[in-house]
């Protein structure tokens, strides 16, 4: 790659072209530093509280949990695991944040560009899973994980160019320019290949990133071989997956409930529930916003730390993400149902009703 070329009378070498693509680049290159840059500050420096799980405020679980609905690839189980293993989750949050950390200041200086790049490839990988599907508005968190995708994708394959630490150390150790390693894992000299293998390596990379993008926005909103949608996972609209139903005699209803679509911004609220003899379309419980509201603590039993479905001012509020065994205690004292089918009814305070059956 030492070759040269003539444009307008003018003598390039490769080496040189390399250089000032590179530099093209340094907006960037700092650009990706900063943004993981800055989400590992704001933990360790700025906000500490992100990452203080004993201070009583929302720290980085919180985040995570409201991930759970929409996470692709299996990682809501991984993320529903962490949550009830504390140990994990916290050298997990730890761990991920510190990575940030250490990539972002790497890519702003320039040392060991393509090892860091490479790192938030991963990142923006891991990212995509787990939030691309939010965003009440529009796919934000799409769209910065699909952005760091590909830049981490092009710093891979450029470097980091002049304005780096990379090429600090070539100055004072030009020995390094020979080293393979030193060259696949920092950034002021092209990759150790040869034109047409640079040029596969490219394409190779190029058509990942089409994939992954291309096939993550399809399955969020479609707009690519089918029209729009909202997304199998709703980012703005609330939904609560109701199950494990028993109903007794005298009227106790128990379920478990999933608030596993909506904004991460607000929760959901239910304002009222019926209990309906699906026979003949009779309402035989209700439990109006006040009897909702004076469930005692332990009505419920949920299954995470961090996100709670807990009793409101107006009723039963849900965040996204939370997840409860709930009990119903009878609305009459002196009620007794006979058998046959039933239908449990809440109802939200958008209008927005959820059911299970239940069986006596």
């Amino acid at each position: 790659m030492g070759s040269a070329t003539s444009v307008n009378g003018s003598t390039f070498s490769v080496d040189r072209g390399w250089r000032l693509a590179a530099i093209g680049l340094l907006a960037v290159r700092f650009v990706q530093g900063w943004i993981y840059w800055g989400g590992g500050t704001r933990r360790f420096i700025y906000g500490p509280q992100k990452l203080d799980a004993w201070g009583g405020g929302h720290w980085m679980a919180y985040k995570f949990q409201t991930a759970m609905p929409g996470a692709l690839l299996g990682t809501e189980h991984l993320v529903s695991f962490l949550l009830q293993h504390f140990v994990l989750l916290y050298v997990g949050v730890i761990v991920f944040s510190l990575v940030e950390l250490f990539a972002g200041f790497m890519l702003i200086t320039g040392l060991l560009t393509r090892i860091a790049a490479l790192t938030t490839i991963g990142l923006s990988f891991v990212l995509m899973l787990l939030f691309g599907w939010q965003g009440a508005t529009c796919i934000d968190e799409w769209t910065m994980a699909a952005s760091n995708f590909a830049m981490g994708v092009t710093l891979l394959l450029v470097g980091g160019g002049a304005y780096s630490l990379d090429n600090w150390l070539l100055a004072k150790k030009p020995g390094l320019a020979q080293k393979g390693w030193f060259r696949w894992m920092g950034g002021s000299l092209p990759l150790p290949l040869s034109d047409q293998a640079y040029k596969k390596f490219a394409l190779l990379l190029f058509w990942i990133a089409v994939a992954f993008i291309v096939g993550t926005y399809s399955y969020y909103r479609g707009s690519v071989v089918t029209p729009f949608h909202g997304g199998p996972v709703s980012p703005s609209k609330h939904h609560w997956s109701l199950s494990n139903g028993r109903l007794q005699g005298d009227g106790t209803v128990t379920f478990h409930a999933y608030v596993d679509a909506g904004t991460p911004e607000a929760p959901s609220n239910v304002l009222h529930a019926t209990l309906v003899d699906t026979r003949n379309g009779s309402v035989v419980e209700e439990w109006d916003s006040a009897k909702l509201a004076a469930l005692p603590k332990t009505a419920l039993k949920n299954d995470y730390d961090y996100q709670k479905i807990h009793i409101g001012k107006y009723g039963i509020t849900g965040p996204v993400g939370s997840k409860a065994t709930i009990i119903l205690p009878p609305a009459a004292s002196d009620l007794k149902l006979p058998a046959g089918t039933y239908t449990l009814k809440l109802n939200s305070v958008n209008g927005s009703v959820w059911t299970i059956p239940l069986q006596r």
